[in-house]
C-alpha cells in the first residue's frame, strides 16, 4: 500500500473517530476509545503468536530494536477485572515496516520479529507481553504516524475493541490526526504509562463496554 492509500485509509478513519466520540463515557469512567485498525491486520498465517514477539520460535535471532515489556489489564466499565479475554496485537517493526504484503515500503523486514500475537488476559485481568518500539511511518507527505501498537479484544457479552496504543513522551503524538481527534481524556487512556522503577516497563489499561 502506498502513501496515497494509507492517507484516504487513514482520513476515513478520523472521520469514524469523531462520530463516535460523544459516547465514550460510562457512569463517569471514560472507556478505552476504538481506533483504526489500519490497513496492516496480519492475514500470512503464522505458527508463533506467543507473547514474546522478539523471537520466532526455531529461530535464533532476536529483532532489531529498544525491547520493552507491556503489562496491563483487561476491566469492564464498572473497573471489574475481566479474565480470559482475547487480545490480539499487531505492530510495524523497528523501521517502521508492518510484515504484510500491503506493506510495499523500501525500508527492511525484520525477519526475527514476530509481529503478531494472540493472548489471553489472567484472572485478574492481567495480560504482559515482551515486543520491541515499533519504529515511525509516513502516512502521507505531512504525516508521520508516531510509534503504535494496533489491538483487537474481544469478549462475550462486551462490544469488540479495535484501538491503538500509543508511548509516552513522543512527540510525533501532539501532531498525529488520528490521536488528536481524541478528547484529552481519551488520549491519557491511550497512551501507556511509565513504571519509574522499571524502565524498560510500561503499563496499558483497557476498560470495555459490556453489551
Amino acid at each position: 500500500m502506498n502513501i496515497e492509500s494509507r492517507r484516504l485509509f487513514l482520513k476515513t478513519s478520523i472521520i469514524g473517530g469523531i462520530l463516535g466520540f460523544f459516547s465514550n463515557k460510562v457512569s463517569g469512567i471514560t472507556l478505552t476509545p476504538s481506533d483504526s485498525q489500519g490497513p496492516f491486520y496480519p492475514i500470512t498465517p503464522q505458527k508463533d503468536k506467543d507473547f514474546d514477539l522478539t523471537t520466532i520460535k526455531g529461530q535464533k535471532g532476536v529483532a532489531i530494536g529498544e525491547i520493552v515489556n507491556i503489562r496491563g489489564q483487561v476491566l469492564d466499565e464498572n473497573l471489574k477485572p475481566l479474565e480470559d479475554v482475547s487480545i490480539d496485537l499487531w505492530q510495524a517493526n523497528a523501521a517502521g515496516r508492518y510484515h504484510h504484503p500491503y506493506d510495499t515500503s523500501s525500508v527492511p523486514l525484520d525477519e526475527n520479529f514476530q509481529g503478531w500475537a494472540i493472548i489471553q488476559s489472567g484472572v485478574k485481568g492481567g495480560f504482559n507481553f515482551k515486543t520491541i518500539i515499533p519504529g515511525a511511518y509516513a502516512a502521507s507527505g505531512s504525516w508521520t504516524r508516531p510509534p503504535h501498537i494496533h489491538f483487537k479484544i474481544s469478549k462475550t457479552g462486551y462490544h469488540e475493541l479495535i484501538t491503538q496504543m500509543y508511548f509516552p513522551d513522543n512527540e510525533l503524538n501532539k501532531k498525529d490526526y488520528l490521536l488528536q481527534s481524541k478528547s484529552s481524556s481519551e488520549q491519557e487512556i491511550m497512551i501507556a504509562k511509565k513504571i519509574e522503577s522499571s524502565p524498560n516497563t510500561l503499563e496499558y489499561t483497557i476498560i470495555l463496554k459490556s453489551i
